[in-house]
């Protein structure tokens, strides 16, 4: 039987249909370009995938599905429990002393994905702290995770200023003139879809100069930028300061599921006692935990894995250069294609798919209004062959962007 909507008598806006305003929003949303679908993953499908965070090409590796299945076998398939009830097991100890060691951290804490070891970083460390006053200074291009993390930090007593990006003179300048006595700088560390690598250095001098914690997503320079992958603060000489916070996921490099702080004792032990998203979240899977910790053990024996990802990017990059079409510079692994408007955006990921090869559309809120672009990410087990039938796609998403934009101003032009 179908069910219809009908507000109860004597209701102030008897006329008001929800399910109807949420069809007339995503109406606008189709003609604006900016509809999100869902399309699953056939296994065993011969695409060319250049739209996943598998920086390493390890998501398939035969290693890794042991170390869950064995993981699975010893511990169940789920956490049972919050990690402070029935949720920490062994191997979860394991994989965050080899975290720390690997990352030359004191202390690492393993959450259930990376969003939530950013919320919890973020909005712990400022309640901690908020009796004191708090300054949460943010790039304006952060991740979401982060976005979110900084509002949910809001409270009396903490107050969020958003800088210019990748401005570490006017994060120092926004320190130097606060009010409050404590304070937390908030950036990634590579820019998920421009690529490009934030001033780790100069913001950590600006945040230890004027006393203040600086926190850095690594998402997308653990497993790819460093010695070995150890990631973009590593790489700065930075990673060992106990000012530092470092947050990196489980789900790119390292090919799992999952996330993790990296710091100070004192700051692992904040997140313990009072990280909202450590404490009534159920931990992570021990088939993911294992995943990880064999993906680490990998990264260890190769070395070399991510200077071949950084290359595959920089190849890619120059292949959409070549088609005369507008590239960022990789700094490591992602590398973005920039059309602007996100209808030509979805008309060049069509493009691609046709020709085989599956890449990532981004569009508003992912990124600003005219940006909208694709995104292209190298993987260590890119071949030559690869890079050409990537081209290729290009090619045809160009003229796929061309012919959308033709369309459109011949459109603008009838009468």
């Amino acid at each position: 039987m179908a069910w219809h909507y009908a507000p109860m008598q004597g209701s102030a806006h008897p006329t008001f249909d929800p399910l109807a305003g949420l069809r007339s929003a995503a109406a606008a949303r189709e003609a604006a370009g900016l509809r999100r679908y869902l399309v699953p993953r056939a296994a065993g499908e011969a695409t060319l995938d250049l739209a996943s965070n598998d920086y390493l090409g390890l998501s398939g590796d035969a290693r890794l599905a042991e170390a869950a299945a064995a993981a699975a076998r010893v511990w169940g398939t789920g956490a049972t429990g919050s990690r402070l009830v029935t949720g920490s097991t062994a191997l979860h100890a394991e994989l965050e002393a080899e975290l720390a060691e690997f990352t030359g951290a004191a202390a690492a804490l393993v959450f259930s994905s990376g969003y939530l070891a950013n919320l919890a970083a973020v909005t712990a460390l400022a309640g901690a702290l908020s009796g004191d006053g708090v300054l949460i200074v943010s790039d304006e291009r952060n991740h979401a995770s982060l976005v979110d993390a900084c509002r949910l930090a809001r409270r009396p007593g903490v107050r969020l200023l958003v800088t210019s990006h990748g401005d570490a003179a006017a994060v120092a300048a926004a320190l130097a003139a606060r009010e409050e006595r404590a304070a937390i700088v908030v950036t990634d560390a590579v820019f998920s879809v421009s690529g490009d690598v934030a001033p780790v250095a100069a913001l950590h001098t600006a945040a230890r100069s004027h006393g203040a914690l600086l926190v850095v997503d690594e998402a997308h320079s653990f497993g790819v930028l460093g010695a070995g992958g150890r990631g973009a603060c590593h790489d700065a000489g930075i990673a060992a300061a106990p000012d530092l916070v470092r947050t990196v996921t489980l789900s790119k490099s390292l090919a799992g599921q999952g996330g993790a702080v990296l710091a100070a004792a004192e700051v692992t032990q904040t997140l313990v006692d009072t990280g909202r998203g450590f404490i009534f979240d159920t931990g992570l899977a021990p088939p993911s935990a294992g995943a990880a910790l064999a993906a680490l053990r990998v990264l260890r024996t190769d070395p070399g894995l991510p200077c071949r990802a950084r290359q595959a990017a920089a190849r890619l990059a120059a292949a959409a250069a070549e088609l005369g079409l507008t590239v960022t510079a990789p700094a490591a692994a992602v590398t973005a294609v920039v059309l602007g408007d996100p209808r030509e955006a979805l008309a060049a990921q069509r493009g691609c798919a046709e020709c085989g090869v599956r890449v990532g559309c981004f569009r508003p809120p992912s990124v600003p209004a005219g940006q909208a672009c694709l995104r292209l990410t190298g993987r260590a087990t890119l071949t030559e062959k690869d890079i050409s039938v990537a081209s290729r796609a290009l090619a045809v998403a160009r003229d796929r962007c061309h012919h959308c934009r033709n369309t459109a101003q011949a459109g603008r032009n009838t009468p």
